[in-house]
C-alpha cells in the first residue's frame, strides 16, 4: 500500500482527534488521546501518503438534519463542519487526501459552500488531492463496492471492503472474507481500468486488525513484492485494448490485462500447463518474461495467435495462484478476437 484514509469522524459524529467545535471527541472522551495525530505519525514512519475521511454527515449534531430547512441552523453546521475541517488540514502537517463522504442532507455544493470550502483546503494544504463527494468532481470519483472505471481522463478511485462491512463485526462468516486471489482480481480490474484500489481494513474496538485480514494483507503484500510492476506507477487502461480470456478470467466480466506503453502484463489465474495460446493480438511482440524473476518464456507468433510454451507444468505463483506474464511489444499493443470493435 501507498497511502492510507483514516476515518477521522463517521456519521455518528464522534471526532477522532482534538478538535475545539465538539467535546463529541476522542481527547474530551475515552480513549483520551489524539488518534488523528497518532495515525499520521505512523503514516510518516513507514512512508505511507497521508489521507483524511470526513463525514460530512452527522447524525449527532443538534443541526445535522435540521440545516436543510432552516437558515440558522445551516449558518452554525456549515460553520461547524469548515472549522472541523480546517483544523484537520491545519493541525497535523501536509495531508495528501480529503476524502469527503455522504453530503446528507444538503442537496448542492452551493448549499454545503463547497467551492469555498475546497478552497480553503488548498490554500492549507496546495499539494493536497480531493475527492468528489462533497458535491464538486474535485480531482477524483470514488466508485464504491463497485469497480467501474470513471470516464476517460478522468481519475477514480474504486472503496472495497474485505468481507462486505466497513465497520467492526464482532462475527464474519469466514465465506465473508475475500481470499488473497479475489483481492488481486479486484487490483487487476481497477488498475486495468487506470484506477486505484482503497481497501477497507474495520479494525476491533481496540484498534488492532484482525487476524484473517492480517493473513489476506500480508500475502497481497508479498504477491505485490514480487510483481509490483503490473501495477505501480502510470498504467494505461485496457478498454477497448484487450478482451477477455479464459486462462486469465476470475470471471467472464473480467479483463485478465494490465497495460503501460508497449507493454502488457497477462494475469493468469488458470494455468494453462506448458503451452498457452492468446489470440487476436495484432502488435508484434518483442520478448517474454516472468517479472519475478525475469526468465524468458519461448514464444512463436502467428497473424492468429500468439503461442507460449516450454512453460512450468503447475501455475508458479505459490502465494495466491495468479502469475504474471510480461510482453513486450514493439508498438502499442492491441488485441481484436471478433467479439466487438477494438480502437487501435
Amino acid at each position: 500500500m501507498k497511502y492510507m484514509v483514516m476515518t477521522t469522524k463517521h456519521h455518528e459524529g464522534f471526532c477522532l482527534w482534538d478538535t475545539k467545535q465538539t467535546d463529541f471527541n476522542s481527547l474530551a472522551r475515552s480513549p483520551g488521546r489524539d488518534l488523528v495525530a497518532e495515525y499520521v505519525q505512523a503514516c510518516r514512519e513507514f512512508g505511507l501518503k497521508v489521507g483524511l475521511y470526513y463525514s460530512l454527515m452527522d447524525w449527532r449534531h443538534p443541526d445535522g438534519a435540521s440545516c436543510a430547512k432552516n437558515k440558522n441552523a445551516r449558518r452554525r453546521f456549515l460553520d461547524f463542519t469548515q472549522g472541523c475541517v480546517r483544523e484537520l488540514m491545519t493541525n497535523y502537517g501536509r495531508i495528501d487526501v480529503l476524502w469527503y463522504d455522504v453530503p446528507w442532507p444538503l442537496k448542492t455544493a452551493q448549499q454545503w459552500e463547497s467551492r469555498k470550502m475546497n478552497a480553503m483546503v488548498r490554500r492549507l494544504q496546495p499539494h493536497i488531492i480531493i475527492n468528489n463527494r462533497s458535491l464538486l468532481p474535485e480531482d477524483y470519483c470514488t466508485p464504491e463496492e463497485n469497480i467501474k472505471a470513471g470516464k476517460k481522463g478522468q481519475a477514480w478511485e474504486a472503496c472495497m471492503t474485505l468481507n462486505g462491512a466497513w465497520g467492526y463485526m464482532p462475527s464474519v462468516p469466514d465465506e465473508d472474507w475475500l481470499s488473497a486471489r479475489n483481492v488481486l482480481g479486484m487490483l487487476c480490474s481497477v488498475t486495468g481500468g487506470g484506477g486505484n484500489l482503497l481497501l477497507n481494513i474495520a479494525a476491533r474496538p481496540d484498534g488492532s486488525v484482525q487476524e484473517q485480514a492480517k493473513k489476506i494483507l500480508s500475502a497481497v503484500g508479498k504477491w505485490l513484492d514480487k510483481n509490483g510492476e503490473a501495477v505501480y506507477g502510470r498504467v494505461d487502461r485496457t478498454e477497448e485494448r484487450f478482451e477477455w480470456h479464459p486462462a486469465g478470467s476470475w470471471n467472464a466480466n473480467n479483463n485478465p490485462w494490465t497495460l503501460k506503453g508497449r507493454t502488457a502484463y497477462f494475469w493468469v489465474t488458470r494455468w494453462p500447463g506448458e503451452k498457452l495460446v492468446i489470440g487476436g493480438l495484432k502488435s508484434k511482440l518483442k520478448k517474454a518474461s516472468f517479472p519475478t524473476t525475469g526468465r524468458p518464456i519461448k514464444f512463436r507468433q502467428q497473424p492468429d495467435r500468439l503461442v507460449l510454451h516450454g512453460l512450468p507444468k503447475t501455475n508458479p505463483d505459490k502465494i495466491a495462484g495468479v502469475t504474471v506474464i510480461k510482453l513486450e511489444f514493439v508498438s502499442r499493443p492491441r488485441q481484436e478476437l471478433g467479439f466487438g470493435t477494438v480502437a487501435s
